[in-house]
């Protein structure tokens, strides 16, 4: 064997494994691809049984205006202007909004 024949068999590819190379790497395409439809079908699923948000305002409450408020707040030794501030700090601080929180009593503490 001279070395123009074994160079012939070194540089040709063996077909069978380029096919199957070729082949896995399809199989692996077709698995994203797949994967992405489902993905996208299991989210527009998920929006179609959401319920739809309308733009119709929630039932009036019994005082009307934007400070309604519901419950009775006990203020003890203090004004409502301090109870008013201690009320937006706690709301601010907590990122409750003002309108979530129920506050039952303010009490006014005495430093010792």
């Amino acid at each position: 064997m001279d070395f123009s024949a074994i160079w012939n068999i070194i540089s040709t590819p063996p077909v069978p494994a380029v096919i199957v190379a070729v082949i896995a790497v399809l199989f692996i395409i077709y698995i994203y691809i797949a994967k992405a439809i489902n993905s996208k079908k299991k989210v527009e699923s998920s929006a179609a049984n959401a319920p739809v948000a309308t733009n119709t305002p929630a039932a009036p409450s019994k005082s009307a205006g934007p400070a309604a408020s519901s419950g009775d707040l006990e203020l003890v030794g203090t004004d409502e202007k301090t109870a008013a501030v201690i009320m937006a700090i706690v709301s601010d601080k907590s990122g409750i909004p003002l309108n979530r929180l129920l506050f039952k009593s303010i009490t006014l503490m005495e430093d010792k």
